[in-house]
């Protein structure tokens, strides 16, 4: 490896071309970091204190020795990207004027952005890959922005457009532009393919500029190691097509998502979303990886994006399939994704029916409602999702789904039919955040011809802002009336006229031109044929909806017969009790163990205690800490890693691989009363990982 510093224009000139190899990401810088280059050149080429700036490395290899031999860039194709869209700015804008030494139309092209009298690909002094190429050909080429190549880089073209704008605004002092471009310094590392690692390399130099994604880190270390036959072939026939299916913003916004619901499909184990690199390397043992290994990687990583395509960005084709996809994408269950691919790929493979699998997906759907309308707390989603497939049986695919749903626990219950038709009456349903979505659905359930919701408005029946007459229809009782159900399922519904209705009398808005006794919508049924609006009415009118509710997120249903050979086995009981454990039998264990057992069987209703002879487990799925009654106090072991507990105090020991009864790396004894509010913190936050997401969405 050789490093050296060098002036940035001069690296550029004197090299032949350099070369963005096809493994590596699409340009990506936006307008923050042109704006941040653009200001720094402005400020070296004002500054005559300032000799030179500094932007950055360059990490190249070279093929060969040859005098053309092009650079195979690493890293630093984002500056170069940039600045030869400045370069090519400037340029036009300088047309014959040199108001710089060398800074001439002419020479800039022939000097950095093109190789006279070169044909072809060769005539370009910079080759982007393949998303990009043509647009940057382009606009060196002067083509105007406006009839660009057909899907072009977006990227390229508002840049280049930006720069266009600043250049302009400095109409009367280019000089200090081209100035401040003749002061840029760059590093450059050149690498040899024989004596060093590329992938490492590159990772560790990643801290400039815009930050690479867990998506940019895999393509690159799935192809830069290939031969270049080998890597333009994967490339083109898998890579590039999940880049074109995604398109240029979905990619750069859900493809690091997406490949943390394709490792956690493939793994069962949940990376957060800033160790989806790291734990994909696991994944792909890169030791075991042989030529056709990595083509059945790529392949299927390929496949899988095209369900999550079909799913989170539309590109479903199946109407039915289709719209039960728009419903998800607009209830946002974004953590869905993992039971999801699964389903997809075995309806792909016609092991799952069309009907059960779309039947499946509005389960889910409905799940995912009716726990929102409840409030039931989403901190267990995650893990519910990414979990499920281990509970299906293939060949009854829909009954086992049906079935694990039927028998969570408590905290990831489906709520009842009673559950859910009490909490959507009275629910702030106009603040809900998922408001289109719950009226959509309600309005169109059973309909063929969909009514486009997203042009009607909410309306409040009784109006927000209440008038005399309006107090006077309601009674004395109001401003109770008022609060308790302005915002909620009884007086809410659609209407195309909501300025017109205003804060008007209930009479006006049913007769009005548009009123209530001409509205085309469901939801709407009935307000024409009532004369009055008051708390009955409208507590008549939610327990109409809520009834229709129930039909819409519909319940699921199996025989208790067949739900019966799906219920776990019942353990038998411990044949321990609290008498085994000889210092529960006096104080002061005894004392603390009753505050400790208390308040921790008072975490959560999924909470149970189960009595062994070394030690009390708390179990919600499983141990969540393990209590070990000791002479003069209690040892508790906390069931997760060393590194995830938050312990300012510092009172919790690393006892990874250490001997001791329980489960888990984290001790902390309890030895004294007014310890206990700190000690039930560090159990709850074992107890909330078990029952959370085990990491970040």
């Amino acid at each position: 490896m050789d490093a050296k510093h060098t002036n940035l224009l001069n690296f550029i000139g004197g090299s032949f071309q350099f070369l963005i190899p096809i493994y590596q990401r699409k340009y990506s810088w936006d307008r923050v970091q042109c704006e941040q280059l653009w200001n720094d050149i402005i400020r070296a080429g004002k500054g005559d204190s300032i000799e030179s700036h500094f932007i950055g490395s360059i990490v190249y290899v070279a093929d060969t020795d040859a005098h053309n031999a092009p650079l195979l860039v690493i890293d630093g194709q984002q500056r170069l990207t940039t600045l030869t869209l400045l370069i090519s700015a400037l340029s036009y804008a300088l047309g014959e004027q040199e108001p710089y030494n060398g800074f001439s139309q002419k020479k800039l092209k022939g000097y950095y952005l093109i190789n006279e009298p070169e044909t072809g690909n060769m005539r370009r002094k910079l080759v982007l890959s393949e998303t990009d190429r043509d647009t940057l050909f382009a606009v060196i080429d002067g083509q105007d922005t406006r009839d660009l190549p057909e899907n072009y880089s977006h990227r390229i073209k508002d840049n280049f457009l930006f720069f266009e704008e600043r250049i302009k605004e400095y109409a009367n002092d280019l000089e200090s532009v081209c100035r401040g471009l003749s002061k840029l310094l760059v590093v450059y590392v050149a690498l040899s393919r024989k004596g060093d690692n590329p992938q490492l390399i590159f990772e560790s130099m990643n801290s400039t500029g815009r930050e690479l994604s867990q998506a940019d880190l895999i393509r690159n270390f799935v192809l830069m190691g290939l031969d270049t036959g080998l890597q333009e072939r994967l490339y083109n026939q898998y890579w590039r097509s999940m880049e074109q299916a995604f398109g240029q913003e979905a990619y750069d916004k859900h493809f690091d998502k997406f490949m943390r619901y394709f490792l956690i499909v493939k793994t069962g184990n949940m990376p957060r979303l800033d160790d989806v690199y790291t734990a994909f390397k696991d994944y792909a043992r890169p030791e075991e990886i042989d030529t056709q290994r990595i083509e059945e990687l790529v392949k299927d990583i390929c496949q899988y994006s095209r369900y999550f395509c079909a799913m989170a960005l539309d590109k479903e084709s199946d109407p039915d399939l289709k719209a039960a996809f728009n419903d998800l994408r607009e209830l946002r269950v974004d953590v869905a994704y993992p039971l999801l691919l699964v389903l997809y790929a075995d309806f792909k493979s016609e092991v799952l029916e069309h009907d059960d699998f779309l039947e499946a997906v509005r389960l889910v759907e409905t799940y995912v409602f009716r726990r929102a309308v409840c409030e039931i707390p989403t901190n267990s989603m995650n893990k519910t999702f990414a979990t499920f497939a281990k509970a299906l049986k293939k060949d009854c695919y829909l009954e086992s789904i049906i079935a694990h749903f039927l028998l969570m626990p408590s905290y990831r219950r489906f709520p009842s039919d009673e559950e859910f038709r009490e909490k959507i009456k009275l629910r702030n349903l106009y603040n809900f955040p998922r408001r289109s979505y719950w009226l959509r659905r309600f309005e169109n359930f059973g309909r063929k011809e969909r009514v486009p919701v997203g042009e009607y408005t909410i309306e409040h029946i009784m109006p927000q802002s209440l008038t005399k007459e309006w107090k006077t229809v309601l009674g004395e009782d109001w401003q109770q009336i008022h609060e308790r159900y302005l915002h909620t399922l009884g007086n809410l519904t659609l209407t195309g006229y909501n300025s017109e209705y205003s804060d008007r009398p209930f009479v006006e808005k049913r007769d009005m031109k548009g009123g209530f006794r001409h509205s085309p919508l469901k939801v709407n049924s009935g307000l024409g044929e009532l004369d009055e609006w008051t708390d009955k009415t409208i507590i008549n009118r939610a327990n109409s909806l809520a009834e229709k509710a129930i039909n819409v997120w519909r319940f699921p249903y199996i025989s208790e017969d067949i739900l019966e050979t799906y219920r776990p086995k019942e353990v038998s009981p411990s044949t321990y009790s609290f008498e085994d454990h000889r210092h529960l039998t006096s104080s002061p264990t005894k004392q603390l163990f009753e505050s400790l057992q208390r308040e921790i069987l008072n975490l959560d209703p999924c909470v149970s205690e189960e009595i062994l002879k070394h030690y009390i487990a708390y179990k919600a799925e499983t141990n969540f800490v393990d209590v070990i009654p000791q002479a003069k106090g209690l040892q508790l072991i906390l069931n997760m890693e060393f590194m995830d507990i938050s312990d300012p105090k510092r009172l919790c020991r690393n006892i990874t691989g250490l001997g001791r009864w329980g489960n888990g790396d984290v001790e902390v004894k309890y030895s004294g009363l007014d310890e206990l509010p700190y000690i039930l913190s560090l159990v709850r936050q074992s107890l909330e990982r078990q029952l959370g997401n085990g990491g970040d969405e």
